[in-house]
This record gives C-alpha cells, sequence and structure tokens, in this order.
C-alpha cells in the first residue's frame, strides 16, 4: 500500500464476523478504526449527548424518540433553537464521518460511510456476510440466549440496519450493486477474509478504479 489515505467502509450482517474483521484490517493497514467511536465524534460535533446518538444508533426516525428522553440527552442550545430535524443525527454523524476521513486512512463500520464518502478518493465498501447458522451461533455467545432468541435478535437488528441504510442512501442494504465486494466470512474464516479484502483493496486502489 502507498503513502495515499485510503478508506474503508464495512457492512455487516449481525454474526458474520464484520466487526472483528475490520478491526483486523484497520491494524494491518494502519488505519484509525471508526464503529461506535462515532458516536462520541458526532455527540462532541453537534454539542448532542452522546447518550443520544446510542439511543438511536443506526436507526431511522430517530426524531420521535426525542420526545421520550429526558432533558439533559439534549442541550438547551439545540433544542430550543430548533436544530433538530428527522435528518439531523444523521447529518452530525455524516460530518463526523467525513471530517475523519479527511485527516486520516480509517476503516467505518457501518454508519451509511459508503455512501457519506462516496466522493472521496481511494475508498472500497465491502459486505461481509456469513452461514446463518454460523451466524446464529455467534449471537447465541454473545447474548447468552437460544438459537430462537438469536433468530430473532437478527431478524430485528437486520431490519433496523435496513431500513436506516435503504432510507439515507437510495440503494439497498446488502445488494451487490451497493458495494465493491461483498464476501461469505464463512468459506475463508475471519483471518482469511481479512486477507482476502486486503488483497482485494491493493488490487483495486493500484487500479485506481
Amino acid at each position: 500500500m502507498d503513502d495515499k489515505k485510503i478508506i474503508i467502509n464495512i457492512g455487516r450482517q449481525l454474526g458474520s464476523g464484520g466487526l472483528v474483521i475490520a478491526k483486523m484490517l484497520a491494524e494491518d493497514l494502519g488505519c484509525n478504526f471508526y464503529d461506535k467511536e462515532l458516536l462520541n465524534l458526532a455527540a462532541r460535533e453537534s454539542g448532542f449527548s452522546e447518550k443520544f446518538f446510542e439511543q438511536n444508533d443506526e436507526k431511522k426516525g430517530f426524531f420521535r424518540s426525542l420526545f421520550h428522553m429526558h432533558a439533559p440527552f439534549v442541550s438547551d442550545s439545540n433544542f430550543y433553537n430548533n436544530k433538530l430535524s428527522q435528518e439531523s443525527l444523521f447529518q452530525f454523524q455524516s460530518d463526523a464521518i467525513r471530517k475523519a476521513a479527511s485527516e486520516h486512512s480509517c476503516v467505518f463500520v457501518g454508519r451509511c460511510a459508503d455512501y457519506v464518502l462516496r466522493d472521496f478518493d481511494n475508498t472500497v465498501s465491502v459486505f461481509i456476510t456469513a452461514d446463518l447458522d454460523e451466524r446464529i451461533s455467534r449471537v447465541c455467545e454473545r447474548h447468552n440466549c437460544t438459537e430462537d432468541e438469536a433468530k430473532k435478535i437478527i431478524e430485528s437488528k437486520e431490519s433496523t440496519r435496513s431500513s436506516y441504510y435503504n432510507y439515507y442512501t437510495g440503494k439497498e442494504w446488502g445488494h451487490s450493486s451497493s458495494y465493491d465486494l461483498c464476501i461469505n466470512s464463512s468459506i475463508l474464516g475471519m483471518q482469511g477474509t481479512a486477507e482476502f479484502i486486503k488483497e482485494f483493496i491493493n488490487k483495486k486502489l493500484k487500479a485506481g478504479l
């Protein structure tokens, strides 16, 4: 990899190992890693509490939830000056993504970063899937739940993620047309998948695509 900044955007199915693979890529390629760290950046930029962003992370229609929150979550200056709109949280987070990408090589997980950074150079967008039984097993372990409960968690979370992504990007979450590469981590394992993605990134950037 040359000295140019690189931007890697990772979309992922729940339980696919996408988060672990994204961290591997960030470490191996010397990139800053952003997952929930983006919430802290967006909070600092916007003046809203980080907890407000956490409660509405990758969710469409966050504005409705504002009125069920206690006052400390939202600064008076932002609330009473009517700076909130249906799109405000997404805009604040997008601004934080663009700022980070303009300063460093980055790996972003989710949050429509591929769309937000669509005009940036040296970007690669990847979607990571895995076999359902493997995903269920990981979710069971993570949440200490039954397989049926894990399936419900997966369905709920992915419904939320896809609605969020589709609404803000006009693209289809998880569809091959929305990414440079879609890959099943069950085939090569997480380490092998990370190595494959690294090779793909090198070839794409060298080709100037």
